[in-house]
């Protein structure tokens, strides 16, 4: 039996509001995260992930608040990331409702968070952020919200954080987010093909097909998307039926 693939409304927090953009910039409100995440879990998503974007940037902690106030509107399991950078951090967000937690920037920066992680909470709750862009040398991995380069490359950096114990991957094109003409399918099958851990695919969904084909061309477990739920051109239950009639198995 197959597993069923995961469809993961992404809440982009920026001031408290939910934002989003295109290739990481131009940032435009969608919304009250609460009021989202609350539609969201009655819609039928499988899981609801919130990222604060410029905490990193900004230095900061995420709003635990926040997160305490969406979790107790919701009944699927939460993602959050943003401004993690040591096991209190981790401790305080799933104290506050989370249940797994998304580093990047904090990640590249000391690999061995993932390892504590790991270790503390289980592989489960640590799941790796990439914000990657293809280049001439290959696919580097950024720090900050998409602001700075580094010289991780996306195959070997999630092979790495995959021995280290990271439970999941999401990963996000760079070049593909808010575009909406499909997901990096070439380069999620590949890293399908060399983990043993899920793949959440991550940037350039705009219409029903695009969902198909990252389940079955990009072997993705999961496909996170943003706008098209927050501006209501996809509706989860239209999706998850779409797929079933496509053979694809969800949960419905």
């Amino acid at each position: 039996m197959a597993l069923a693939k995961r469809i993961i409304p992404c809440l982009d927090i920026k001031d408290g509001q939910t934002v989003k953009g295109t290739n990481f910039v131009n940032l435009r409100q969608a919304g009250d995260p609460i009021e989202l995440g609350k539609a969201y879990s009655e819609q039928g998503a499988d899981e609801l992930t919130f990222l604060d974007i410029t905490a990193s940037h900004e230095g900061r902690k995420t709003f635990a608040e926040l997160v305490k106030r969406i979790a107790a509107n919701i009944n699927i399991p939460f993602t959050v990331g943003g401004g993690i950078h040591e096991l209190s951090d981790v401790d305080r967000l799933l104290n506050a409702g989370a249940d797994k937690i998304s580093i990047n920037s904090s990640a590249i920066r000391n690999p061995n968070l993932i390892d504590e992680i790991a270790k503390h909470f289980g592989s489960q709750v640590c799941v790796l952020a990439v914000d990657a862009k293809s280049t001439p040398n290959g696919w580097k991995c950024y720090l900050n919200g998409g602001r700075v380069e580094t010289d991780k490359e996306l195959m070997s950096w999630t092979h790495e954080a995959q021995e280290r114990g990271a439970g999941e991957i999401l990963f996000t094109s760079m070049d593909h987010d808010g575009v909406k003409t499909g997901y990096a399918n070439e380069t999620l099958a590949q890293l399908s093909d060399r983990l043993s851990i899920p793949i959440i695919a991550s940037g350039g969904a705009g219409t029903m097909e695009h969902f198909r084909d990252t389940f079955t061309e990009g072997k993705a477990d999961a496909a996170l998307a943003a706008s098209v739920f927050h501006f209501g051109e996809i509706q989860i239950p239209d999706l998850k039926s779409y797929l079933c009639a496509q053979g694809i198995t969800v949960r419905v």
